[in-house]
Parts: structure tokens; C-alpha cells; sequence
């Protein structure tokens, strides 16, 4: 399968949020698109079965308020870009499946330091500890069982897992950035 790698969408490309995590939008955003894929022939949508990616973060596996707003967010989404739900036992065109994992980084600033910028009284580089969160969403084609559009996003979380208000304002956000990528029936 032959993919084309895009940071931003301009005609015909694709994809998941990382929960917002950081801010107003996730820090790195991208999406991948099946060049082979016509979306024009794609107009309902459902979830399919987890797939064989590693579990992701047990905080947001098991958090339900993590799963709903997730899958609420991304079904707001569709249904904006002019997909349907489809009905209940019908075989919808394509399936959606989310993934989310956090990890700890480092971010080492000594290349400020090199230009002149302080992080410290000493003017050394910093290093900063925190937590980067990690989502991607997937759309694939039903009838082919083919991964057609991914779209993933990289953030900070900071303090989104402690505060669902906080949390429930990122996913909007990260699933509204993520999903501009992703073709639309309208």
C-alpha cells in the first residue's frame, strides 16, 4: 500500500487528536490518506473492532469518560463532514477505530541555550519532564477490510487527566484539528 504523508490538508488528505493535550491544538498533527481511496463512495460510518495495537494507557482505557467523549467527538465530526451513522445491523462503509497511548518524554532545550535563550539562572540547557500523549484514529474501508485514512496527534497532556472539564474541552479540540484532514461528502 502506497501512503502519502502531508502535514496539512489541502486537497485530499486525512486524521485522531491527541487529546488535546497542552493547549488550543495538539503540538503535531498529521494524516496519512490511501491515494487508491474514493472517499465520494464512502457515506456511512460505525465502529469497528479494536485492533492489534498494543493497549494503550490504562487511564484512558478504562476511563469511560475518556471513551465516550472520544467517540462523541468523532462521530460530531463525521457527521459535520457529511457522513451518516449507519443503521443498527446494516454494514456501514467504513469502520472507525481509536487508539490512545501517553509516554514520558524529555525535552531537552540546549539548542536555546546555544542560541542565546535562558532556562536557568546558569544559562544551561533544561531538560523538562512530562507526559506526551499519543492518539490515532483510523477509518478503514469495509468492504476490503483496508486501512484507507489514518490521522494521529501529539501533545503534552499536562493536567487534562485530573480535571473531565478540561479533558472534555482538549478531545473536542484534538478531534476537531485531527479530523479537518479527513475527506468530506460535503
Amino acid at each position: 500500500m502506497r501512503w502519502t504523508w502531508t502535514g496539512r490538508w489541502t486537497g485530499v488528505v486525512l486524521v485522531v487528536s491527541m487529546v488535546g493535550l497542552g493547549g488550543c491544538a495538539a503540538r503535531r498533527v498529521s494524516a496519512h490518506v490511501d491515494p487508491r481511496a474514493d472517499f465520494t463512495q464512502f457515506e456511512t460510518f460505525d465502529w469497528g473492532p479494536a485492533d492489534a495495537l498494543p493497549a494503550g494507557d490504562p487511564r484512558l482505557d478504562a476511563d469511560g469518560f475518556f471513551q465516550d467523549h472520544m467517540q462523541g467527538a468523532v462521530e460530531r465530526q463525521m457527521l459535520l463532514k457529511g457522513y451518516q451513522r449507519a443503521a443498527v445491523g446494516a454494514t456501514p462503509d467504513v469502520r472507525i477505530h481509536f487508539h490512545a497511548v501517553i509516554r514520558e518524554r524529555l525535552d531537552v532545550d540546549a539548542l536555546d541555550a546555544r542560541r542565546g535563550v535562558c532556562s536557568g539562572h546558569d544559562c544551561g540547557p533544561g531538560v523538562t519532564q512530562f507526559e506526551e500523549g499519543t492518539l490515532l484514529v483510523d477509518v478503514m474501508d469495509s468492504r476490503t477490510n483496508r486501512l484507507v485514512w489514518r490521522g494521529w496527534a501529539q501533545d503534552s497532556v499536562g493536567d487534562a487527566l485530573e480535571n473531565h472539564d478540561t479533558l472534555a474541552r482538549r478531545i473536542e479540540q484534538g478531534v476537531q484539528g485531527l479530523m479537518k484532514a479527513l475527506p468530506g461528502r460535503k
